[in-house]
This record gives C-alpha cells, sequence and structure tokens, in this order.
C-alpha cells in the first residue's frame, strides 16, 4: 500500500505497541531480545489520530528517512519542498515521535534525522486492527533472506575505525542475511574489533571474533549493491564505488565513546546491537523486495 493509502485506514488509535528486538529470523521473541527503544503506549480505546494523520500528510519526508537517515538539506532537495515547511513537517513527525534527531558526530552544526521504522509498523497495524482483528499483525519483520535472488547482495558497512558498529553490522547482517547476502566492512582507519562489541554479539549467539578490522581501500573497485555508512564522518567522506551502489547512512552514537563503570559501556553496545538487529531487519525486506520488482 502507497502511502496515500492510509488516508482511508489511519483513523483510530492503536494499542499499546513496543518493539522487541530479537534474533530469530523466524521473528519471534529469543531469551536474549532486548527493547531497542521505548514507544510511548497509545490506547486504541481513544481515538488518537493526530500521530497518523502526520504520517500521511508528511508522506514524502518519511519515505525520504525510510531509506536513509538524512540531514535537513539532504530532505529540501529530496522532497522538493522549502527548507521552512520541511523543518515544520520535522518538528510534527518528531513531536508524535515518528522521527528522532541526533546532532552529527562530524559536524555539530548539522542535525541528522531517522525514521523510527518499529513504532511507524506499530501505527499502521494498530489501525489496522481498530477496523478487523484480523488485520492485526505484531510480529518482527521476518523476511525470506534468499527468496527469489539469481545472486547475493553485497553490502559494505563504512565507520571511522572499523572496531565497533560496522563490525557489529557486518556480524549481524551475515547471521540474519544467510547465504543470500554478502556482508563486508571497513573504516578510514583500520584498528581493531572491539572487545565489547564481540562480547555484545556473542550474547546474541553471534560469534564475530574471527573478524578483523580493515581499510577501506582494501575493497577500492569493488562492486557492491549498498554501501552503508554507521558513523557520521564516514559518511561525510565515502569514497566512490563503482556500479553505483544505493548509499544509505545511519547515524548511531559510537558506543566505544561511553564513559563509566564497565556495565555502562557494556550496556551502551548492547543497545548499539539492537538498533543496528532492527534496522537491518528492515534493509533485508528491502533486498526482498528488489528481488520480486526485478
Amino acid at each position: 500500500m502507497r502511502w496515500w493509502g492510509w488516508r482511508c485506514a489511519f483513523w483510530r488509535g492503536p494499542r499499546p505497541c513496543t518493539a522487541d528486538v530479537g534474533l530469530d529470523r523466524a521473528g519471534s521473541v529469543t531469551a536474549e531480545s532486548v527493547h531497542a527503544r521505548h514507544v510511548e503506549p497509545v490506547h486504541a480505546s481513544a481515538p488518537h489520530p493526530v500521530a497518523l494523520h502526520d504520517a500521511v500528510e508528511h508522506a514524502e519526508e518519511l519515505e525520504a528517512l525510510a531509506r536513509s537517515d538524512r540531514r535537513v538539506q539532504e530532505l529540501v532537495q529530496q522532497v522538493a519542498e522549502p527548507p521552512n515547511l520541511v523543518s515544520y513537517h520535522l518538528r510534527r513527525l518528531r513531536e508524535q515521535a515518528l522521527v528522532t534527531e541526533r546532532r552529527s558526530a562530524a559536524d555539530g552544526r548539522d542535525v541528522y534525522y531517522s525514521l523510527d521504522l518499529d513504532r511507524l509498523r506499530g501505527l499502521y497495524f494498530a489501525s489496522g486492527e481498530s477496523l478487523h482483528p484480523g488485520m492485526a499483525d505484531r510480529r518482527n519483520p521476518a523476511p525470506d533472506a534468499d527468496a527469489g535472488r539469481a545472486r547475493r547482495v553485497r553490502v559494505l558497512f563504512l565507520c571511522t575505525h572499523n572496531s565497533a558498529r560496522s563490525q557489529m553490522a557486518e556480524g549481524i547482517l551475515r547471521h540474519l542475511g544467510g547465504e543470500g547476502v554478502e556482508a563486508a566492512s571497513a573504516g578510514t582507519v583500520a584498528t581493531r574489533v572491539h572487545p565489547l562489541a564481540i562480547a555484545a554479539l556473542e550474547e546474541k549467539g553471534i560469534d564475530i571474533a574471527g573478524q578483523r578490522s580493515k581499510h577501506m581501500d582494501e575493497f577500492a573497485g569493488q562492486h557492491f549493491d549498498y554501501v552503508v555508512t554507521v558513523c557520521d564522518n564516514a559518511s561525510e567522506s565515502c569514497p566512490v564505488f563503482p556500479g553505483d551502489p544505493e548509499r544509505i547512512h545511519w547515524s548511531i552514537a559510537d558506543p566505544s565513546a561511553v564513559e563509566g563503570d564497565e556495565e555502562s559501556r557494556r550496556k551502551a553496545f548492547r543497545v548499539t546491537a539492537d538498533e543496528l538487529a532492527t534496522r537491518i531487519r528492515y534493509l533485508l525486506t528491502l533486498f526482498d523486495r528488489g528481488a520480486s520488482n526485478g
């Protein structure tokens, strides 16, 4: 259903919904599941049209953010609307907790905006459920990563040090994507795989102890279908790869920058792993959509 098709369905509010992030490909909740983010409860018993109305009215911005985190100037170019109008739409979407903002780690004057796909999905299905119980769907996205593909999808994750975020992303995508995906990661500087990144994924049954930190020059001249930057510095210095791969940016805080006791630092890596798992689940659905449309 296209965004404009929601006008008919989005008229009542959803039941409380919190997104569980597990690493079971079937979409069920595992023992290691952790809530990736807190979603404010919205009760179906009372009309709650505002969030859904805003989702429909600002569909162009949402569609642009569904594929990548973006700055205001990037959204202005994408949707071809004046900057003040885009800023107003973003404010409305933030008020409904559909969009979050994070100041760029590369340039503090810039702000990246992210779409909370889990919250939007919850509102969508809860609206259907308000029309008929049979339209409810509480399962996590569970794409069949190998279905309908003539070849493997190649994905490169980039960050500065190829130590934490990009290493975890590589391991999670390889785990969830199976044989249908070839995952790799690199950095603008090669360092080491952070021990807490290894520990965070080990808790989810994913072993990245054998991965190594790599400089992006190792992949120069190679063809990828997607290049995903997971830190702001890498996004703003990303090299050009042949074949015009789709560029996606995820503005994710660096867990290795968190200070404090051991448990606080471990928690930061767990939160990052959960956010990456959520985003990668939705990324896999893009692969499947591309295969079915190809």
